[in-house]
């Protein structure tokens, strides 16, 4: 990920310019992050029980 920064007269970093595909990127990480925080307290699911369950819909085949 290359990154330029915008600096103030003083020299100090003020701002960072990213490639467009980087920037999106960094949002969809964003997003999955707050998709994660907000399951958080969600109870969750055996893999055998998963497994089972998306057999039975079939959706996942042996």
């Amino acid at each position: 990920m290359e990154q330029r920064y915008i600096v103030n007269e003083s020299g100090r970093k003020t701002a960072v310019v990213l490639s467009l595909k980087d920037y999106k990127r960094l949002l969809e990480d964003l997003h999955d992050l707050a998709v994660v925080a907000e399951r958080r307290g969600e109870p969750t699911v055996d893999f055998r029980d998963l497994k089972h369950r998306l057999r039975a819909d079939g959706i996942l085949q042996d």
